[in-house]
């Protein structure tokens, strides 16, 4: 086993020879060292450039109030949404905090089994369970955090059992860690009410051990869960504006870190290991923590697979030499080219943690705003993975599964011109532009028609897929001129003769009687030879 830091002096340089080696597992040895040098030898695996489709579970104890994303930080913000709401139903967050959240989730009616059946019947060909967010618990068998979901709340391993179906299913798996922010993101839980019968209580963010004696934390130290031993920023009347700077996380917490996700990876082999971090986690405490995991990464993965590395790592915001040593994640968007290395969307149907109101006002993203996104992704080299949220006791709504129903009977069609394709010369053409991506690249999704074409290659064929069902005949500039004529074209699922012709303006396709789907339409092109 190699020790964290055997890094190049070239490396090091990069990395501005960090003055201290970490205490912390070793990184598994092999060929990948922990340098951007080094990971550059790194080559996508087939199975993830070929799956284009994952479903994910952002799934812990923030499901179970049903407020939606941030609900841990959002409590302790006084005057919010989520604040009131906490307030009302569960008591002011000095006495009853995230940790009692944590203790309130059950997970009761989970039956993963089922559930993955579900995702591989709407066409997944991974699977991806969240190991934490950012508010600090584990879900799963955690050797260096005490505040997981064995000890508190499920009495499960969340993210083995996750596993267990998965690879049940025959899906590739996947875990998400988010965790490296908690620092920051917790940092509300140590402040106070500034106004009200409250003013000046502190919230329980700043609780230690011996504050559990005869509660039912006993034992635990909440610091453990939100890292609060420090001193956070100073804001102006704004509440925005940053006046005094923060401490930054200290090499303890870092050191943390990196051995529960080493232990996490240790325990579960994924097949892939997202990142909700720009570049790298912890990347502003020193690169080595997110170069060492990726190194760790791959080399175990070397010797799970028999010398092959099937491993995946996604960030976000990479550079095109970054993104040769680990694939790169767009959060709610997607690129707006052919990416020359495959990469992955990562959104949601809805909010990231469930969120009642949306499945009462129906406000889920449709089948076919899935299918359009999952196409214009597709055609740019990328995967889409979709988070399908649970309810804190483990089940999805009437209007979830018949999302992914809808998705479902759309692949049932059509899913030869998306899993193994490729990327033609052009992703595709078409009126609809959308708008710029809060994350970069474009939005994930646009109000297309069928006059927006994308394109999908795979084994000498073309697919043609126009998002949206063409009330008029379907001219494609692109193809106007193409090295070999169009010599055949079908239209998957239908069984009609297709009328067509190629000319110096494009090729035209004339409507059929009947369409097969009601989303997007997928012409199959062949060539003369």
């Amino acid at each position: 086993m190699k020790p964290l830091l055997l890094l190049s002096s070239l490396a090091l340089s990069a990395m501005n020879a960090v003055a201290q080696q970490p205490a912390t597992a070793p990184v598994a040895s092999g060929p990948f060292q922990p340098s951007w040098e080094s990971l550059a030898q790194y080559q996508t695996p087939e199975w993830f450039t070929d799956a284009k489709f994952g479903i994910w579970a952002h799934w812990t104890a923030q499901c179970v109030p049903e407020q939606g994303d941030w609900y841990a930080r959002q409590l302790y913000v006084e005057g919010s949404a989520d604040n009131k709401f906490h307030v009302a139903k569960y008591g002011h967050p000095s006495t009853f905090g995230f940790k009692d959240i944590d203790n309130l989730w059950k997970a009761e009616k989970w039956e993963p089994e089922k559930l993955m059946a579900l995702y591989q019947r709407a066409g997944a060909k991974y699977f991806v369970a969240l190991a934490n967010h950012h508010d600090n618990f584990d879900c799963y068998d955690s050797k260096y955090q005490a505040w997981n979901s064995l000890r508190i709340g499920p009495k499960k391993d969340i993210v083995g059992l996750w596993e267990k179906a998965a690879r049940g299913a025959g899906l590739r798996f996947g875990i998400t860690v988010h965790a490296a922010r908690a620092w920051k993101w917790f940092e509300v839980a140590q402040g106070s009410d500034k106004e009200g019968p409250q003013k000046g209580v502190p919230y329980d963010g700043k609780l230690t051990k011996a504050d559990g004696k005869g509660t039912w934390w006993d034992g635990l130290d909440p610091q453990d869960l939100y890292a609060q031993n420090h001193k956070p920023p100073v804001y102006g009347t704004d509440r925005k504006t940053v006046v005094t700077p923060g401490e930054n996380p200290t090499r303890e917490y870092c050191e943390r870190f990196f051995n529960r996700t080493i232990d996490l990876v240790d325990k579960y082999k994924p097949d892939l290991l997202y990142f909700d971090d720009a570049i790298l986690p912890l990347n502003s405490s020193g690169p080595e923590w997110g170069l060492g995991i990726a190194a760790h990464l791959y080399n175990s993965s070397l010797k799970w697979n028999h010398g092959n590395n099937e491993a995946v790592m996604n960030t976000k915001r990479l550079n095109p030499e970054q993104s040769k040593c680990l694939v790169l994640d767009i959060e709610r968007g997607a690129s707006e080219r052919i990416e020359p290395q495959p990469w992955q969307t990562d959104t949601c149907i809805g909010s990231w943690h469930y969120k009642r109101s949306l499945f009462e006002q129906h406000g889920y993203k449709t089948p076919g705003i899935v299918i359009h996104m999952l196409v214009d992704i597709v055609s740019k080299n990328g995967n889409l993975l979709l988070n399908v949220p649970l309810r804190g006791d483990g089940t999805v709504d009437s209007d979830e599964v018949a999302c992914l129903e809808g998705i479902a009977a759309w692949m049932k069609v059509n899913s030869e011109a998306i899993y193994g394709t490729r990327p033609w010369n052009t992703f595709g053409e078409g009126p609809t532009k959308p708008g710029k991506g809060k994350y970069g690249g474009v939005n994930d999704s646009a109000d297309y028609t069928a006059a927006d074409i994308r394109f999908t290659t795979k084994h000498g064929s073309l697919y043609a897929i126009c998002l949206g069902v063409p009330d008029a005949p379907t001219r494609i500039a692109s193809l106007a001129k193409t090295e070999k004529p169009v010599a055949n074209i079908e239209l998957l699922g239908s069984n009609e003769k297709i009328s067509w012709k190629q000319g110096p303006e494009g090729l035209v396709i004339n409507p059929v009687k009947s369409w097969p789907c009601a989303s997007a339409v997928v012409f199959k092109l062949s060539f003369a030879q």
